[in-house]
């Protein structure tokens, strides 16, 4: 498979293979019309991004959602298992996205209630709504008292 390359805002040129390709027949909400992604950043860090190659300057940070809840069992509607090809979880990859307020960074909140279902397989994905009501669309990724001093820190004081 030949490479290819996509020009980004946030990590410049990118080259990337039809392997690494993920398909979203639905695209993202918000994002409808955006079919084509690959993960983008280093495979080292936790956080990665769902880079568009439509669009070069979309992308989303996103995670696994075992680094934020380690019990996380999102309950996924069969319909949207027959979308990905598969009732195998075993075949899934599950990724959150992140929202990082501008300037505030200690805000940073997953998406818990809408994963990304990735078929690691078929390389198709979809964003879904999980079933489990107790799953927030903002959940805070750092403790209070994190926040806190991340927050004291970033105007120059300490605590």
């Amino acid at each position: 498979m030949s490479d290819m390359t996509v020009d980004t805002l946030r990590f410049g040129t990118v080259s990337y293979s039809d392997d690494e390709l993920l398909f979203f027949p639905r695209g993202i909400p918000a994002f409808e019309e955006h079919h084509k992604w690959i993960l983008a950043g280093s495979d080292d860090s936790a956080i990665r991004w769902l880079q568009n190659i439509e669009d070069g300057s979309l992308a989303l940070p996103v995670t696994s959602p075992d680094a934020v809840r380690p019990d996380y069992n999102a309950k996924v509607p069969d319909d949207e298992l027959k979308l990905l090809g598969t009732k195998d979880f075993s075949e899934l990859a599950f990724l959150i996205v992140l929202s990082v307020p501008d300037g505030e960074p200690w805000n940073m909140t997953a998406n818990l209630r809408a994963p990304i279902l990735v078929n690691l397989r078929t390389h198709r994905a979809v964003q879904v709504i999980a079933l489990n009501e107790e799953y927030p669309i903002k959940h805070m990724i750092f403790p209070d008292d994190v926040r806190e001093k991340m927050k004291a820190k970033s105007e120059g004081g300490s605590r």
